[in-house]
């Protein structure tokens, strides 16, 4: 089919067959932590970011790639860590929380969220005053999945907060929380 791309979950199982998923999971951890730059993944690097975006240019971009776009290679080691996985990639995802690219902090929420990481729940926190709604729907969403009791007083303000889709993902997280830790939250 023209233009058909693979899913990213497709993409990154078909590098995890290849090269094994430690191998992979290496690899994201590097690129994510800065070890391996935005410059060397688009240069010497370039096999191990075709093989977790499935593309030789993953951004389409001109080359050589403006250095302003080189924080898309942690974007995509982040999202490839939703489908592959080992323990230790918990520290560098604490690290990544605070990374400057919200595109990161986002995918870091939604790692934390899909494995359940309740460490990351404090690192995460930050993120519930950050500008972008989505960043701070991110953010709650972790925490109603992965949070403690403690962590409701700190989603509890955005109920008010002006983005509709941040308040419903309170109150989704809120009633997550309760129901997952079997106990009311108030």
């Amino acid at each position: 089919m023209a233009g058909h791309r693979e899913a990213p979950r497709e993409i990154v199982r078909a590098a995890c067959a290849r090269y094994g998923e430690d191998t992979v999971v290496d690899w994201c951890l590097a690129l994510l932590s800065g070890e391996i730059s935005g410059e060397d993944a688009y240069g010497a690097d370039l096999p191990k970011l075709v093989a977790i975006t499935g593309s030789e240019n993953p951004g389409g971009w001109s080359t050589p790639v403006d250095p302003v776009n080189f924080y898309w290679v942690r974007v995509w080691a982040a999202r490839a860590l939703l489908y592959a996985w080992r323990d230790d990639a918990v520290d560098v995802l604490r690290g990544a929380a605070s990374d400057p690219a919200w595109r990161v902090r986002e995918h870091v929420a939604r790692i934390t969220a899909h494995r359940e990481l309740g460490q990351l729940v404090d690192a995460l926190l930050p993120m519930l005053e950050h500008e972008l709604p989505r960043v701070r729907a991110a953010a709650v969403r972790a925490v109603g999945v992965a949070g403690e009791y403690e962590h409701a007083e700190a989603i509890e303000p955005l109920r008010q907060d002006p983005d509709q889709a941040v308040r419903a993902a309170v109150d989704r997280a809120l009633e997550k929380l309760s129901t997952r830790l079997d106990r009311p939250l108030h």
